[in-house]
């Protein structure tokens, strides 16, 4: 019987990326809006919360897109993936959008990303958004493991849980205190290098 092959999923936004909606916030001054899943376990309601900010503001797309723009992943995140790359298949769950994906992908040597839609009207307006479908995190990797792949997890925030307590070991980093107090079974790291080890640990 062939060696179990292994296969490592990673969050997005606060692991190799900046936050996107801190950002938007901090570039429009609107407080509300840097609310994400670090405070919010409900994505549902995060999102519509945002789009009626949006509304209520006249923000459309292209607002936001022109701060992704500015954007770059967060230091030592790029080589941190080159290196998990060269090691294993690299799978990136995020809630976040292709819309707003891209321009980050094109910086991080476009890896893989399983990702949400938006719905825009004529005018640029954000509408809605379709998820790929509920806790698709969590759903991904359960998928992976059926596959007969042992799943090696990393994320930030409370939409991460579930990932990680599906996979076969699940990690937090640069997590806040405060999850990680909910959430001690998932040994939390603050640097790439030392989570890259304990990953290495789990690649055997």
């Amino acid at each position: 019987m062939s060696k179990q092959q292994t296969l490592v999923t990673l969050d997005l936004e606060g692991v190799l990326v900046p936050e996107i909606w801190i950002a938007f916030a901090e570039k429009t001054g609107i407080a509300e809006l840097r609310r994400t899943t670090r405070d919010e376990p409900d994505y549902d309601k995060l999102m519509l919360g945002r789009l009626a900010i949006l509304d209520q503001h006249g923000l459309k797309l292209a607002d936001i897109q022109e701060v992704i723009g500015t954007l770059s992943p967060l230091e030592g995140a790029r080589a941190f993936l080159d290196e998990l790359r060269s090691l294993t298949q690299v799978i990136i769950l995020s809630d976040t959008f292709e819309e707003f994906a891209q321009p980050l992908m094109r910086q991080l040597g476009w890896p893989t990303i399983f990702c949400h839609k938006l719905q825009v009207d004529a005018s640029g307006r954000i509408t809605h958004y379709t998820l790929r479908q509920p806790n698709q995190k969590q759903k991904a990797v359960a998928a992976f493991r059926a596959l007969n792949y042992k799943v090696i997890a990393a994320g930030d925030s409370f939409n991460d849980t579930t990932m990680l307590g599906e996979a076969d070991r699940g990690f937090f980093f640069h997590a806040p205190e405060s999850i990680r107090a909910q959430f001690p079974q998932f040994a939390g790291f603050d640097a790439y290098p030392d989570l890259l080890n304990a990953m290495k640990a789990e690649l055997g």
